[in-house]
């Protein structure tokens, strides 16, 4: 595991995107992305870039049971407004939150990132050390599934709508499995709410109470944080 500590966000996107234009042009051409506020400087700088992403494929983690793609809050119009409709892939996969067969739309997810195994995965990290909707308790084992949202990611969510009424309760989500097959990780954390799960997954056991420790039994993980989120780590990530 390695781990890089940036002075903010800024860089921290600049850093990642290092990674990923560098291995775009060592051959890589499957991405697994992410959502959330952590990516956004890193598709910043893949849109300012001059890289084409036309021959590539994406594939998302997750997005939430019962959200059209056009409604604004959905990770699929996340995508399209933050990369897509500037940078746009060969294929683009998120999983469709308004499927009728829930069970149905998990298989064939895993169905689709056998047949384009993950060269480059992106994550965020919750406070809880969540990685994608992956909550506390869940299954090293797991594959894709769907997810009843806790209260807690609940009322973070709750930011993003008019009220927490709006905020879907449930979620599809790639398993812990899926994330650990991608042949090479980049996390992401920013600002000083992730330094208690920064430590944990670098320092802490391994354990499904903090998922994102799993990395620490990945063969080729990054782990890009700010200062605020580092603040716990011992001095010898700082350097």
């Amino acid at each position: 595991m390695k781990v890089i500590v940036v002075k903010d966000k800024v860089i921290g996107g600049a850093k990642a995107f290092e990674i990923f234009s560098d291995g775009i042009k060592k051959g890589a051409k499957v991405l697994g992305l992410a959502t959330g506020s952590s990516p956004l400087t890193l598709y910043s700088n893949m849109v300012n870039s001059d890289l084409n992403f036309e021959d590539l494929i994406s594939i998302n983690l997750d997005e939430y049971v019962g959200l059209s793609p056009y409604n604004d809050q959905s990770y699929h119009y996340f995508m399209e407004q933050n990369l897509f409709s500037k940078k746009p892939f060969k294929k683009s996969y998120v999983p469709d939150g308004t499927t009728d067969d829930v069970a149905a739309t998990c298989k064939a997810y895993d169905e689709i990132i056998k047949k384009h195994p993950i060269d480059i995965q992106l994550l965020g990290i919750g406070r809880n050390g969540h990685i994608a909707f992956n909550e506390p308790g869940t299954s090293f084992d797991s594959t894709t599934h769907e997810v009843k949202l806790t209260e807690n990611t609940i009322k973070a969510n709750s930011r993003f709508f008019d009220t927490i009424d709006e905020v879907p309760k449930n979620a599809i989500c790639m398993g812990i499995a899926n994330i650990m097959s991608a042949k090479k990780i980049v996390l992401l954390a920013f600002g000083e709410k992730k330094a208690d799960a920064i430590k944990k997954t670098i320092e802490g056991e391994v354990t499904e109470e903090v998922p994102a420790s799993v990395l620490q039994k990945h063969p080729d993980v990054t782990i890009i944080c700010d200062e605020a989120a580092a603040q716990k780590l011992d001095d010898k990530y700082k350097n």
